[in-house]
């Protein structure tokens, strides 16, 4: 015989100074955690939707990023003359590309912030046509000019259409903004990559990456096959997208991690708020347990109830906890990529899988808060309770 759900309501209601702690502990601790991971999430989200299944990124061997990557033009020549390669009008869509750090000034601050720079082909947009011009256009090849993505053109000062910067000794035009879905080219500056290199005095001939864009995901293993297979090209072949995917767990595993370390520090406090919660209700209701187990309530009933009412004061908790980080969805904040020491725009993501594990969390909390004082009520002898009626 179950005992009825409404006196588990009522006696929530009768202590509701006890019952608001509990649930302000849990919810700041599901929220905590919800907000921290929506972090790692976003930024994760953000570099993965950098790269496309269908484009093959190649790097120099042994290189785990663009920053230390070289690839010889005698290379990209190699590349654009694999069979598999994607072709438009009888040209392959390969673009071989620079990367170079630059300091630009942030809007918030006035401090300066590393800046990621890539110099492109002009076959850039054929190779990732994600990527649409919100305004101005796309640089002239051999003109000092310049692209800027729409996030770092709200972070960065000086970086408006139509206006000069200073990059390398050299004076740069900005002549177009443009916007990639979200992905982190939205937080770096294009330009032409032999005007890069030549303003960097660099080599002419040595890139250091080259994205090769393929008719399908399924083309991958094939061409990654042939290129490799040549003596002359000592290089790695990549998704693009798995690329980026590595580029984001060096962060999003210590985000995870701390978010982690902060959210059980935060639930051993909840955890005991509960227990003090639950162990108070068993104390006060000691002679009405007593009663209903005279009356002839099994004493796994007792149990399935204290732990009802704790699992509903942890749901309530997780819910209000999940409903105040909502608003942070889609919130944008910027951070080092530790990849290649520049700033990433990224939005935080409070995904439904955040919400579940924010639930899951506290109905966590709920059961280890619950089951002590749950087991307590069910134990107490009847006898003894019913003598001080």
């Amino acid at each position: 015989m179950a005992i009825p759900i409404i006196y588990n309501l009522r006696s929530v209601r009768q202590r509701w100074t006890s019952s608001i702690v509990a649930v302000v502990g849990i919810a700041g601790t599901v929220g905590v955690l919800v907000a921290i991971l929506s972090i790692a999430f976003g930024f994760r989200a953000t570099l993965v939707s950098s790269g496309s299944p269908a484009n093959a990124l190649i790097l120099r061997a042994g290189s785990n990023s663009e920053m230390v990557g070289a690839v010889t033009l005698d290379q990209v020549h190699i590349v654009e003359s694999a069979p598999g390669v994607m072709r438009q009008a009888g040209k392959p869509l390969v673009s071989p590309e620079v990367v170079v750090i630059a300091p630009f000034p942030l809007k918030t601050s006035g401090t300066d912030a590393n800046v990621q720079v890539r110099g492109v082909s002009a076959k850039a947009l054929d190779v990732r046509p994600f990527v649409h011009f919100i305004a101005g256009r796309f640089f002239t090849p051999g003109v000092n000019e310049l692209v800027v993505g729409k996030n770092a053109l709200n972070a960065y000062s000086g970086l408006d259409l139509g206006s000069t910067v200073q990059l390398a000794g050299a004076k740069w035009k900005i002549v177009g903004i443009f916007d990639s879905g979200g992905s982190a080219f939205d937080s770096e500056i294009w330009g032409d990559a032999v005007l890069l290199n030549q303003a960097y005095n660099r080599p002419e001939n040595i890139y250091q990456s080259v994205t090769a864009r393929l008719p399908s995901p399924a083309d991958f293993q094939a061409f990654k096959d042939r290129i490799t297979s040549d003596p002359q090209m000592t290089v790695s072949v990549d998704r693009e997208i798995d690329y980026y995917a590595k580029q984001s767990q060096v962060l999003t595993t210590l985000i995870v991690t701390l978010g982690l370390i902060v959210g059980l520090v935060m639930a051993i406090g909840a955890i005991f708020g509960a227990l003090n919660t639950m162990y108070s209700a068993v104390s006060e209701r000691s002679r009405e347990i007593a009663t209903m187990r005279a009356l002839g309530f099994r004493a796994s009933s007792v149990v399935l109830s204290f732990m009802f009412e704790a699992l509903l004061i942890a749901g309530i908790g997780g819910v209000l906890g999940c409903l105040a980080v909502l608003p942070l969805n889609g919130f944008t904040a910027s951070t080092l990529n530790f990849a290649t020491f520049s700033s990433v725009a990224f939005s935080f993501r409070v995904s439904p899988l955040l919400i579940g594990v924010g639930m899951a969390f506290a109905v966590m909390m709920g059961l280890v808060g619950g089951t002590p004082p749950a087991i307590r009520a069910a134990r107490r002898p009847i006898t003894t309770a019913l003598r001080g009626l």
